[in-house]
């Protein structure tokens, strides 16, 4: 019982020693209990991110219920010999309830998301009525208010709900579930959220930081959106495989590097899979860069959904702005000046599978994104991705340093290295642009070894990846991507010469 209460204040408090100082232990008392809740469950229950301890979505799984015992315990705590009236057991926990079992081994992740909560348990510890100020709601009275809530709701009054539910304050906050997550975005994006809910929706999260769980919602949400408004609306999935491979790209409107990944994924494309790659629009100056780049390198620039279909099936490739794939995704991706932050939207776009690829590229420069998008990548359905360490904008390799990998290949997790390998860096000449100078590596005009080991291990790595190969693997991987780039054809056909699906942007 007491490891119960222990977990409970872990997940309000999201640290060691603010959970040890909410129980007035001492901290080493705290590390150990939750040692031993580890050992027990046979999960981390909490990780350690950049923004602080972050539950596992087995740990989310069980919040509400262990929130409901703790909270029941609380009020057997609170009883006296005079008190008028019994514990209300029959109500919300007790004997049989789902409290009550949150003590049991996990079969395996993913049952323990789907296992059914308590509707409405206290997101607070209870406070007894002479702590709390004439006429304030106890955290059982909020509960069952934010219970009555339901999916039949007017979706403004849904979006409230998990708004309150994340922005309650400390200690009373919850994540939200994959349902709720795809729910409060697709509210947004159908236009039935009160601009200051989609505010406080936006900002709350990103300050709290978002879990994998929420961040599938909200790539769910997307993809439902952007598909038959028929099936957006029932939450039944339309997505179709028309890509081998997914390939996000939303650069940041500071990054100044050559997107020496376009090359890799066209060498992909040679090798006979589908590559979808999909970034900003025109209306964002990195999104005019990376299509003028699409232009220049013959891929193909679709204007819909089906546009890209109809270019991967043509020419294996094809560049899917999001201005084209989800308009109204694209209008909250433009809030970043009224913010001047990141919101959730601008990381749930890295997860993006537009094409329903069974493989995806991914690229994250921090140690706790690359868990965070793995995840949530396995959370949407995606068995087989690479997440690089070495750009948080998009996929792509750096030889001449050590390369962070977080793989899931079948559904299996794992992580590797790749090692840095020596190669010269060429300066760009004088005479020549950036972007001429990167098509100049291409054709052959321009030599450069580093740009030429960034595309071919890129390469390598995507093969890895679409092949299920195991890190022993890699070698011939990078041998087969070094033949493509040795046979490929120099002279590149103007986008849009023959092909109805390429569209200027």
């Amino acid at each position: 019982m007491k490891l119960l209460i222990a977990l409970d204040a872990l997940l309000r408090e999201g640290s060691v020693s603010a959970a040890a100082a909410s129980m007035g232990m001492q901290v080493s008392a705290m590390s150990r209990m939750l040692a031993q809740l580890r050992e027990f469950y046979g999960d981390p229950l909490l990780e350690r991110t950049g923004q602080g301890m972050r539950p596992t979505p087995f740990a989310e799984a069980l919040r509400l219920e262990v929130r409901g015992l703790a909270n029941d315990a609380e009020l057997l705590l609170a009883r006296t010999p005079d008190s008028a009236s019994a514990l209300p057991w029959g109500s919300h926990h007790g004997p049989g309830s789902n409290s009550a079992r949150a003590f049991s081994q996990p079969q395996n992740q993913n049952q323990a998301q789907n296992q059914t909560q308590p509707q409405a348990t206290p997101l607070a510890p209870g406070s007894s009525a002479l702590d709390r100020l004439a006429g304030e709601p106890s955290p059982q009275m909020i509960a069952e208010r934010m219970a009555m809530i339901g999916q039949a709701s007017a979706p403004s009054q849904r979006l409230a709900k998990y708004i309150a539910g994340i922005a309650a304050g400390p200690g009373r906050t919850r994540p939200l579930t994959q349902e709720e997550g795809r729910d409060a975005l697709g509210i947004v994006l159908r236009g039935e959220a009160d601009p200051f809910q989609t505010g406080a929706l936006l900002a709350t999260m990103q300050f709290r930081g978002l879990t994998a769980v929420e961040l599938a919602g909200f790539a769910e949400a997307v993809q439902l959106h952007a598909a038959d408004g028929g099936a957006a609306e029932t939450g039944e999935s339309v997505e179709t495989a028309m890509a081998d491979l997914n390939w996000p790209a939303y650069f940041s409107p500071r990054l100044r590097t050559v997107p020496w990944f376009l090359h890799a994924a066209r060498l992909v494309a040679l090798a006979g899979h589908r590559v979808l790659i999909h970034g900003f629009g025109s209306n964002v100056a990195s999104g005019r860069l990376l299509l003028q780049a699409a232009q220049d390198g013959a891929i193909p620039v679709a204007d819909s959904l089906e546009d890209a279909r109809q270019a991967l099936a043509q020419e294996g490739i094809a560049y899917l702005p999001v201005t084209a794939y989800c308009p109204q995704l694209a209008g909250l991706l433009a809030l970043y000046p009224a913010f001047e932050m990141r919101t959730p939207v601008n990381t749930a776009v890295h997860v993006l599978n537009p094409g329903g690829a069974p493989a995806s590229m991914l690229g994250a420069a921090q140690t706790s994104d690359r868990e965070l998008f793995r995840t949530a990548a396995a959370l949407t359905g995606c068995l087989d991705a690479a997440v690089t360490g070495a750009n948080r904008d998009f996929a792509q390799v750096t030889p001449d340093r050590p390369t962070p990998v977080f793989r899931l290949t079948g559904g299996e997790e794992a992580r590797f290295t790749l090692p840095s390998t020596p190669a010269s860096r060429m300066p760009i000449p004088a005479a020549l642009t950036q972007q001429e100078y990167w098509l100049a590596v291409w054709t052959g005009a321009a030599r450069d070894d580093l740009a030429e080991a960034v595309i071919v291990k890129t390469a390598a790595l995507a093969l890895m990846t679409l092949r299920r190969a195991p890190e022993a693997e890699f070698s011939a991987c990078l041998e087969d991507a070094a033949t493509l780039w040795r046979n490929r054809p120099r002279q590149l056909r103007p986008a849009g010469s023959d092909a109805a699906s390429v569209r200027k942007p």
